[in-house]
Protein backbone atom coordinates (compact mmCIF):
# COMPACT_ATOMS: atom_id res chain seq x y z
CA UNK A 1 0.00 0.00 0.00
CA UNK A 2 2.84 2.35 0.94
CA UNK A 3 4.63 1.45 -2.26
CA UNK A 4 1.57 2.31 -4.35
CA UNK A 5 1.17 5.63 -2.51
CA UNK A 6 4.78 6.55 -3.23
CA UNK A 7 4.33 5.57 -6.88
CA UNK A 8 1.34 7.88 -7.25
CA UNK A 9 3.27 10.67 -5.50
CA UNK A 10 6.21 10.17 -7.88
CA UNK A 11 3.91 10.23 -10.92
CA UNK A 12 2.15 13.38 -9.72
CA UNK A 13 5.44 15.13 -8.98
CA UNK A 14 6.84 14.14 -12.36
CA UNK A 15 3.75 15.48 -14.10
CA UNK A 16 4.03 18.80 -12.25
CA UNK A 17 7.70 19.14 -13.20
CA UNK A 18 7.03 18.38 -16.86
CA UNK A 19 4.12 20.82 -16.99
CA UNK A 20 6.24 23.49 -15.29
CA UNK A 21 8.92 23.12 -17.97
CA UNK A 22 6.83 22.61 -21.09
CA UNK A 23 3.88 24.99 -20.65
CA UNK A 24 5.89 28.26 -20.65
CA UNK A 25 7.93 27.08 -23.64
CA UNK A 26 4.87 25.96 -25.59
CA UNK A 27 3.16 29.24 -24.77
CA UNK A 28 6.14 31.20 -26.07
CA UNK A 29 6.44 29.09 -29.22
CA UNK A 30 2.75 29.47 -30.05
CA UNK A 31 2.41 33.17 -29.19
CA UNK A 32 3.99 34.74 -32.33
CA UNK A 33 2.14 34.34 -35.61
CA UNK A 34 3.84 32.86 -38.68
CA UNK A 35 3.77 36.29 -40.29
CA UNK A 36 5.58 37.91 -37.37
CA UNK A 37 8.12 35.10 -37.29
CA UNK A 38 8.88 35.54 -40.98
CA UNK A 39 9.04 39.30 -40.63
CA UNK A 40 11.41 38.97 -37.69
CA UNK A 41 13.87 36.57 -39.34
CA UNK A 42 14.04 38.87 -42.38
CA UNK A 43 15.41 41.67 -40.21
CA UNK A 44 19.22 41.95 -40.58
CA UNK A 45 19.73 42.60 -36.86
CA UNK A 46 17.92 39.39 -35.96
CA UNK A 47 19.70 36.91 -38.20
CA UNK A 48 23.04 38.61 -37.49
CA UNK A 49 22.49 38.18 -33.75
CA UNK A 50 21.44 34.54 -34.12
CA UNK A 51 24.43 33.82 -36.34
CA UNK A 52 26.75 35.55 -33.86
CA UNK A 53 25.31 33.47 -31.01
CA UNK A 54 25.88 30.24 -32.93
CA UNK A 55 29.32 31.25 -34.16
CA UNK A 56 30.61 32.32 -30.76
CA UNK A 57 28.93 29.41 -28.94
CA UNK A 58 30.41 26.79 -31.26
CA UNK A 59 33.80 28.51 -31.11
CA UNK A 60 33.72 28.43 -27.32
CA UNK A 61 32.78 24.73 -27.34
CA UNK A 62 35.65 23.92 -29.70
CA UNK A 63 38.11 25.82 -27.49
CA UNK A 64 36.86 23.86 -24.47
CA UNK A 65 37.26 20.64 -26.46
CA UNK A 66 40.86 21.38 -27.49
CA UNK A 67 42.17 22.69 -24.18
CA UNK A 68 39.79 20.95 -21.78
CA UNK A 69 40.17 17.37 -23.02
CA UNK A 70 43.70 16.86 -21.59
CA UNK A 71 42.60 18.24 -18.21
CA UNK A 72 39.49 16.03 -18.19
CA UNK A 73 41.64 12.98 -18.92
CA UNK A 74 44.09 13.94 -16.19
CA UNK A 75 41.31 14.33 -13.63
CA UNK A 76 39.77 11.00 -14.66
CA UNK A 77 42.99 8.99 -14.53
CA UNK A 78 45.25 10.62 -11.94
CA UNK A 79 45.21 10.86 -8.18
CA UNK A 80 47.34 13.67 -6.83
CA UNK A 81 47.49 15.99 -3.87
CA UNK A 82 45.19 18.93 -4.35
CA UNK A 83 42.93 17.18 -6.89
CA UNK A 84 39.80 18.18 -4.98
CA UNK A 85 40.94 21.80 -5.07
CA UNK A 86 41.47 21.62 -8.83
CA UNK A 87 38.01 20.09 -9.31
CA UNK A 88 36.48 22.81 -7.13
CA UNK A 89 38.21 25.51 -9.19
CA UNK A 90 36.96 23.90 -12.41
CA UNK A 91 33.37 23.89 -11.13
CA UNK A 92 33.55 27.43 -9.76
CA UNK A 93 32.09 29.17 -12.87
CA UNK A 94 28.86 27.23 -12.35
CA UNK A 95 28.10 28.87 -8.98
CA UNK A 96 29.49 32.36 -9.63
CA UNK A 97 26.71 34.88 -10.49
CA UNK A 98 26.86 35.76 -14.17
CA UNK A 99 27.48 39.51 -13.77
CA UNK A 100 30.37 38.69 -11.43
CA UNK A 101 31.95 36.63 -14.21
CA UNK A 102 31.69 39.57 -16.60
CA UNK A 103 33.15 42.00 -14.06
CA UNK A 104 36.02 39.62 -13.26
CA UNK A 105 36.92 39.15 -16.91
CA UNK A 106 36.55 42.86 -17.63
CA UNK A 107 38.97 43.60 -14.80
CA UNK A 108 41.46 41.28 -16.49
CA UNK A 109 41.24 42.54 -20.08
CA UNK A 110 40.18 46.12 -19.42
CA UNK A 111 42.45 49.11 -19.81
CA UNK A 112 42.95 49.41 -16.04
CA UNK A 113 44.95 46.15 -15.90
CA UNK A 114 48.35 45.57 -17.47
CA UNK A 115 47.16 42.62 -19.55
CA UNK A 116 44.39 44.69 -21.08
CA UNK A 117 46.80 47.52 -21.88
CA UNK A 118 49.27 45.12 -23.51
CA UNK A 119 46.52 43.55 -25.62
CA UNK A 120 45.31 46.99 -26.62
CA UNK A 121 48.82 47.99 -27.71
CA UNK A 122 49.06 44.80 -29.76
CA UNK A 123 45.78 45.62 -31.48
CA UNK A 124 43.88 42.77 -29.82
CA UNK A 125 40.36 43.94 -29.02
CA UNK A 126 38.39 42.01 -26.42
CA UNK A 127 35.85 44.45 -25.00
CA UNK A 128 32.99 45.00 -27.42
CA UNK A 129 34.08 42.31 -29.87
CA UNK A 130 33.23 38.68 -30.79
CA UNK A 131 36.52 37.66 -29.18
CA UNK A 132 35.26 38.96 -25.84
CA UNK A 133 31.98 37.09 -26.27
CA UNK A 134 33.85 33.86 -27.01
CA UNK A 135 36.03 34.40 -23.93
CA UNK A 136 32.97 34.77 -21.70
CA UNK A 137 31.22 31.78 -23.26
CA UNK A 138 34.32 29.63 -22.85
CA UNK A 139 34.55 30.58 -19.18
CA UNK A 140 30.94 29.66 -18.38
CA UNK A 141 30.78 26.57 -20.62
CA UNK A 142 34.06 24.91 -19.67
CA UNK A 143 32.83 23.17 -16.48
CA UNK A 144 30.01 21.44 -18.38
CA UNK A 145 32.41 20.04 -20.96
CA UNK A 146 34.98 18.96 -18.38
CA UNK A 147 32.42 17.09 -16.28
CA UNK A 148 31.02 15.15 -19.24
CA UNK A 149 34.45 14.37 -20.71
CA UNK A 150 35.82 13.31 -17.33
CA UNK A 151 32.94 10.88 -16.82
CA UNK A 152 33.52 9.49 -20.32
CA UNK A 153 37.21 8.86 -19.69
CA UNK A 154 36.49 7.37 -16.27
CA UNK A 155 34.10 4.86 -17.88
CA UNK A 156 36.91 3.45 -20.05
CA UNK A 157 38.69 0.58 -18.33
CA UNK A 158 42.35 1.39 -17.58
CA UNK A 159 43.17 -2.24 -18.40
CA UNK A 160 42.60 -1.53 -22.09
CA UNK A 161 45.13 1.27 -21.93
CA UNK A 162 47.63 -0.94 -20.08
CA UNK A 163 47.32 -3.63 -22.75
CA UNK A 164 47.90 -1.09 -25.49
CA UNK A 165 50.95 0.32 -23.73
CA UNK A 166 52.33 -3.16 -23.09
CA UNK A 167 52.14 -3.84 -26.83
CA UNK A 168 54.42 -0.90 -27.51
CA UNK A 169 51.94 1.90 -28.21
CA UNK A 170 52.79 5.34 -26.89
CA UNK A 171 50.57 7.15 -24.42
CA UNK A 172 49.36 9.49 -27.16
CA UNK A 173 48.65 6.61 -29.58
CA UNK A 174 46.76 4.78 -26.84
CA UNK A 175 44.68 7.85 -26.12
CA UNK A 176 43.85 8.43 -29.79
CA UNK A 177 43.27 4.77 -30.67
CA UNK A 178 41.64 3.41 -27.52
CA UNK A 179 40.49 5.94 -24.94
CA UNK A 180 39.12 8.72 -27.12
CA UNK A 181 36.95 6.51 -29.39
CA UNK A 182 35.40 4.76 -26.38
CA UNK A 183 34.67 8.05 -24.61
CA UNK A 184 33.49 9.84 -27.76
CA UNK A 185 29.80 9.94 -26.92
CA UNK A 186 30.43 11.55 -23.53
CA UNK A 187 32.77 14.05 -25.17
CA UNK A 188 30.11 14.91 -27.76
CA UNK A 189 27.54 15.34 -24.99
CA UNK A 190 29.97 17.66 -23.25
CA UNK A 191 30.40 19.71 -26.42
CA UNK A 192 26.61 19.98 -26.80
CA UNK A 193 26.15 21.02 -23.17
CA UNK A 194 29.00 23.51 -23.40
CA UNK A 195 27.59 25.00 -26.60
CA UNK A 196 24.09 25.22 -25.12
CA UNK A 197 25.36 26.90 -21.98
CA UNK A 198 27.44 29.31 -24.04
CA UNK A 199 24.61 30.32 -26.35
CA UNK A 200 22.27 30.95 -23.40
CA UNK A 201 24.71 33.24 -21.57
CA UNK A 202 23.53 36.80 -21.02
CA UNK A 203 24.63 38.38 -17.73
CA UNK A 204 28.37 38.16 -18.33
CA UNK A 205 28.21 38.95 -22.04
CA UNK A 206 26.45 42.31 -21.62
CA UNK A 207 29.31 43.52 -19.42
CA UNK A 208 32.08 42.49 -21.82
CA UNK A 209 30.29 43.12 -25.14
CA UNK A 210 26.81 44.65 -25.29
CA UNK A 211 27.62 45.29 -28.95
CA UNK A 212 27.77 43.34 -31.21
CA UNK A 213 24.56 41.81 -29.91
CA UNK A 214 24.07 38.11 -29.50
CA UNK A 215 20.48 36.85 -29.58
CA UNK A 216 19.83 36.91 -25.79
CA UNK A 217 21.03 40.52 -25.61
CA UNK A 218 18.88 41.49 -28.60
CA UNK A 219 15.86 39.86 -26.95
CA UNK A 220 16.53 41.78 -23.74
CA UNK A 221 16.86 45.08 -25.57
CA UNK A 222 13.66 44.51 -27.53
CA UNK A 223 11.83 43.50 -24.38
CA UNK A 224 12.93 46.68 -22.62
CA UNK A 225 12.17 48.91 -25.58
CA UNK A 226 9.03 47.36 -27.10
CA UNK A 227 7.73 44.74 -24.66
CA UNK A 228 7.03 41.04 -24.75
CA UNK A 229 5.43 40.93 -28.18
CA UNK A 230 8.57 42.01 -30.04
CA UNK A 231 11.01 39.87 -28.04
CA UNK A 232 9.18 36.54 -28.40
CA UNK A 233 9.79 35.97 -32.15
CA UNK A 234 13.56 36.32 -31.65
CA UNK A 235 13.40 33.76 -28.84
CA UNK A 236 11.42 31.34 -31.00
CA UNK A 237 13.94 31.54 -33.86
CA UNK A 238 16.84 31.01 -31.50
CA UNK A 239 15.15 27.94 -30.03
CA UNK A 240 14.47 26.52 -33.50
CA UNK A 241 18.03 27.08 -34.73
CA UNK A 242 19.57 25.62 -31.56
CA UNK A 243 17.23 22.65 -31.69
CA UNK A 244 18.32 21.89 -35.26
CA UNK A 245 21.97 22.24 -34.23
CA UNK A 246 21.64 19.87 -31.29
CA UNK A 247 19.67 17.31 -33.32
CA UNK A 248 22.47 17.33 -35.91
CA UNK A 249 25.08 16.77 -33.21
CA UNK A 250 23.03 13.93 -31.73
CA UNK A 251 22.78 12.30 -35.15
CA UNK A 252 26.55 12.55 -35.52
CA UNK A 253 26.95 10.88 -32.13
CA UNK A 254 24.53 8.10 -33.07
CA UNK A 255 26.31 7.44 -36.37
CA UNK A 256 29.67 7.34 -34.63
CA UNK A 257 28.30 4.77 -32.19
CA UNK A 258 27.16 2.57 -35.09
CA UNK A 259 30.61 2.85 -36.65
CA UNK A 260 32.25 1.82 -33.38
CA UNK A 261 29.92 -1.17 -33.01
CA UNK A 262 30.57 -2.23 -36.58
CA UNK A 263 34.32 -2.01 -36.15
CA UNK A 264 34.19 -4.18 -33.01
CA UNK A 265 32.34 -6.88 -34.91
Amino acid sequence: MRKESFLWFALASSFIVLVFITVPLLRMLSAPSLASLWETICEPDVYRSIWLSLYTGISAALICFVFGTPLAYLLARSQFRGKKIVEAIVDLPIVIPHPVVGIALLGLVGKNFWLGRVMQELGIRIVGSPSGIIMVMTFVGLPFYLQAAKEGFASVSPRLEHVSRSLGASMFATFIGITFPLAWRSILSGIIMCCARAISEFGAVVIIAYHPMIAPVLMFERFQSFGLRYSQPVAVWLIVVCLLLFISLRLVGRSSKKINIGSRR
